[in-house]
C-alpha cells in the first residue's frame, strides 16, 4: 500500500495518534456491534458494512489506555490492513474522537523514543511534535495484522 503524506489524527484517552490516510476507508458513528462469544477482550464484536462482516476492536487495552465511555465524539475507523501474507482485510477500530487530517513532511517525523514509552515500540512508526504536544504515528500494519491472525 502506497503511503501518503496525509495522516488522520484521533484520540485514545488523552493520547493523540495518527494513521496514514491510505489505510483509512471510513469514519463511522458507533454502529450496531454484535458480541462474539468466547472472544478476546479487545474484540468488541462484529459489524455489518454493506453486507460485509467486519471485526471491531478496542485498541485501549493494547496501548494500556483506560477505556473511555462512548460519547458523541466516539466513532469507528474502518481500516484496510495487510497481514504478514500480504492478504488485505478490513477491521474496525473504536476511537474516542477523530480530530483532523494533517499533512506531514517525512523530515518532520521523529523516530519513536526507545525508553519510557508505555506502548510497544513496534506499534509506533514515529512521532510528530506540534507545539508542546506529541502525536504518535501508528504502524497500522504492525498493530492490526497481529490481531488479524488471532481473529482468523
Amino acid at each position: 500500500m502506497k503511503k501518503l503524506d496525509s495522516y488522520l489524527t484521533f484520540k485514545l484517552g488523552n493520547e493523540t495518534f495518527a494513521a496514514n490516510v491510505a489505510h483509512v476507508l471510513h469514519i463511522l458513528g458507533i454502529p450496531e456491534i454484535t458480541k462474539m462469544p468466547n472472544s478476546p477482550d479487545y474484540l468488541l464484536g462484529v459489524m455489518n458494512l454493506r453486507g460485509q462482516v467486519i471485526p471491531v476492536i478496542d485498541p485501549h487495552p493494547r496501548f494500556k489506555i483506560e477505556p473511555q465511555e462512548t460519547s458523541k465524539d466516539s466513532c469507528v475507523l474502518v481500516l484496510e490492513v495487510s497481514d504478514e501474507d500480504e492478504e488485505e482485510f478490513l477491521i474496525g477500530s473504536l476511537v474516542d474522537a477523530v480530530l483532523e487530517v494533517i499533512q506531514i513532511n517525512p523530515e518532520e517525523i521523529l523516530p519513536p523514543p526507545e525508553l519510557g514509552v508505555q506502548f510497544n515500540a513496534q506499534y509506533i512508526e514515529g512521532v510528530i511534535q506540534q507545539g508542546e504536544k506529541f502525536i504518535l504515528i501508528l504502524n497500522i500494519v504492525n498493530v492490526f495484522s497481529e490481531l488479524s491472525s488471532s481473529l482468523k
